[in-house]
């Protein structure tokens, strides 16, 4: 159950369909349906299943610790058979790359010329503290404290990145093409619209809506409970969901297990790590993206589909 309510794939299949079904028959639901994944967790830990669930977590717990560091072991003898991505053997945008950037990391090319990544005066790279949730593998590169923070937040920008870049182009194409009749396709004329009283509904389907309907402040909100207990979860710590029996075997940046792997595609630890490089560089692309499209349409008033046909 745990994993279920967890996952992030609850929210794209049974969560919309659940909440358009909700909402057909209580209008003002919609905040309630926001709250409902991190409500339900929490409530869930505070009963007796969920503290057995917890204890059962803790029993298999040394045997899913040892799991995973066999996992990050068989990773490790991965990146050393790929040495167009990590190591020494790795393309560089610069002759003598820094001293904290070993090629280690996914799409590492050896470049931080303003050396933002160095470690800290204070701060001795070769001691410096993993994350306290991580399983305590040799094979888990040891990061600087700025090195760790800059990766976690590269890794955050990218994916919010690669999520609008499809969020801004998937509407104006469908809309331009005439196969779907969304309200508003531009993305950054979606907010007057709503605050003209347009119904913002899924793919321009009537009906197909959870808080479309409700204005503007009621929609911030929403999101504001809706990534609260993510956010939240994630500041806490790998470990965070345990008291409802979900054990998370990766780390901040990738937790894995169930709700972040569900169709346990990180297994083959090959695969693994040429998609962990593939996902940063779609990322960085994608974040490039962003920027091109925030700054053509601050110049042309239109939107990235329009700007494409008239190139």
């Amino acid at each position: 159950l745990g994993d279920l309510i967890s996952s992030p794939l609850f929210y794209v299949t049974a969560g919309i369909a659940l909440g358009v079904a909700v909402v057909q028959k209580f209008e003002n639901a919609a905040l309630f349906l926001s709250a409902f994944p991190i409500v339900g967790l929490t409530v869930l830990s505070k009963t007796d299943f969920g503290a057995e669930l917890e204890r059962e977590v803790l029993r298999k717990r040394p045997a899913l610790v040892a799991a995973a560091e066999a996992r990050d072991e068989a990773r490790f003898e991965a990146r050393r058979t790929l040495s167009q991505f990590f190591g020494k053997g790795r393309p560089l945008f610069v002759n003598d790359p820094p001293k904290y950037l070993k090629g280690e990391l996914p799409g590492d090319y050896g470049f931080d010329p303003l050396g933002f990544a160095a470690p800290p005066i204070s701060d001795d790279a070769s001691s410096a503290p993993m994350d306290v949730e991580t399983p305590k593998s040799s094979s888990n590169p040891v990061l600087n404290a700025n090195l760790d923070r800059f990766v976690e937040l590269e890794l955050l920008h990218a994916r919010w990145a690669m999520l609008a870049v499809v969020g801004v182009v998937v509407p104006e194409l469908l809309a331009s093409t005439e196969t779907l009749p969304i309200a508003e396709p531009v993305w950054w004329r979606v907010g007057a619209a709503k605050a003209a009283g347009e119904n913002l509904d899924y793919l321009g389907l009537g009906g197909f809506v959870i808080a479309g309907k409700q204005g503007i402040a009621i929609i911030a909100l929403c999101q504001l409970v809706l990534m609260g207990g993510p956010e939240y979860a994630r500041f806490v710590g790998i470990r965070s969901l345990e008291p409802v029996g979900v054990y998370l075997p990766g780390d901040k940046n990738y937790p894995g297990g169930a709700p972040f792997d569900p169709f346990g595609l990180a297994g083959d630890a090959t695969f693994y790590e040429q998609q962990r490089v593939a996902e940063i560089k779609h990322g960085r692309l994608a974040m490039v993206a962003m920027a091109g499209v925030f700054a053509q349409a601050l110049a042309t008033r239109t939107g990235p589909v329009e700007n494409l046909r008239d190139a």
